[in-house]
């Protein structure tokens, strides 16, 4: 839970970037990844033992082995890291961080829905939750156990998240899609936290808003091509979520059921130029998955290039939040994609680098 006794003043930002520069000097580098991808998971394993993941490795080294303790330690890293970045905030600068450390709420129960949608073992299931969230041990125990994804939405009731997800899962009943349960689970998470904010806008609440802006722009705009890309009779408005700049609902209406104004229209707006080469692929091969990356990048290097622009803000934090994501999401991919017999072509495929 926020600690509410922290969220008064204006935020102690030059110390708490100070760290997070310290921090971010530390994340892999392309070379790195590289040295990875030519590595089996035996490999990876020693190679994370001699990084910053060092503590996380010999702790769990003699419980787990192979791509499970690669994972588990990932999953302890990040949930350190982002603890840290609490420990060390204070002030508007605590309450913006706590607030935005929420998505690994969504992320779990979305772990947690695909997993027994799936059938997966609750172990299994356990070594994907990042525990860097609002959400304590004992409410995301009840979640892995209860069983069933009724069971899940029910015991969600009385959270923030309840009231979208009890209207998704009749949805879900009749269509036996996890989408509509895991667009609900976005909608409330990104609409919350541009809501409730201070009624005076302040330059450091402007910048926080601007930040998540530009997520809301990528994740309607993925949204959007998936919808296009599918050819289902979807109604694209149902999957919008407000607060970006990218699309109105009536737009992303229009342009959803069409893939080459979609494509005209994001070429034609302020992430145009990141996402060329991902447009590029998309209409020249098709790859979907090509292009997702793409905005994957782009919205790492828009980050980017706020903090470098508003240096003493809310902007580098937030962008570290998303290359520390990022990292997992890579040494977890080389991981999997070495244990699964990929080449080392295919894996690097796989991977959001700058």
């Amino acid at each position: 839970m926020i600690d509410t006794e922290k969220t008064s003043g204006p935020g102690n930002y030059e110390y708490v970037i100070a760290r997070v520069r310290s921090r971010r000097a530390s994340l892999f580098d392309d070379d790195d990844y590289r040295k990875l991808t030519r590595m089996g998971p035996g490999e990876i394993a020693r190679f994370m033992e001699e990084s910053e993941y060092e503590s996380e490795m010999n702790a769990l080294g003699a419980r787990h082995s192979g791509v499970d303790l690669i994972e588990y330690a990932l999953n302890r890293n990040v949930a350190k890291h982002f603890e840290d970045l609490l420990r060390w905030s204070e002030g508007e600068l605590y309450g913006y961080i706590a607030r935005y450390l929420r998505k690994f709420d969504v992320w779990n129960v979305k772990t947690i829905i695909r997993g027994n949608y799936s059938g997966e073992s609750r172990e299994n299931i356990e070594t994907d939750l990042i525990r860097a969230g609002e959400f304590d041990e004992g409410l995301l125990d009840e979640l892995l156990a209860a069983g069933s994804i009724q069971g899940i939405v029910e015991r969600l009731g009385s959270t923030r998240y309840g009231d979208a997800l009890e209207e998704a899962y009749e949805v879900y009943e009749e269509s036996d899609v996890l989408v509509p349960l895991e667009n609900a689970l976005d909608r409330s998470f990104y609409e919350d936290l541009l809501t409730g904010l201070p009624t005076e806008p302040s330059r450091p609440m402007e910048l926080y808003v601007e930040f998540l802006s530009a997520e809301v722009d990528f994740r309607n705009l993925r949204n959007a091509f998936r919808i296009a890309r599918s050819g289902a009779d979807m109604e694209a408005a149902e999957y919008y979520i407000e607060g970006g700049d990218l699309f109105s609902p009536t737009e992303i209406r229009q342009l959803a059921g069409d893939m080459d104004r979609l494509v005209e229209h994001v070429r034609q707006s302020r992430y145009g130029e990141e996402l060329r080469d991902g447009l590029d692929a998309l209409e020249e091969a098709g790859s979907l998955l090509e292009f997702e990356r793409a905005v994957d990048a782009a919205l790492l290097e828009y980050s980017r290039r706020l903090s470098s622009r508003y240096p003493l803000s809310i902007c580098p934090v937030l962008a570290y939040v998303l290359a520390k994501e990022r990292e997992v999401d890579n040494i977890r991919a080389i991981a999997r994609g070495r244990e699964g017999g990929l080449s080392q072509e295919e894996i690097e495929n796989e991977l959001v680098i700058l």
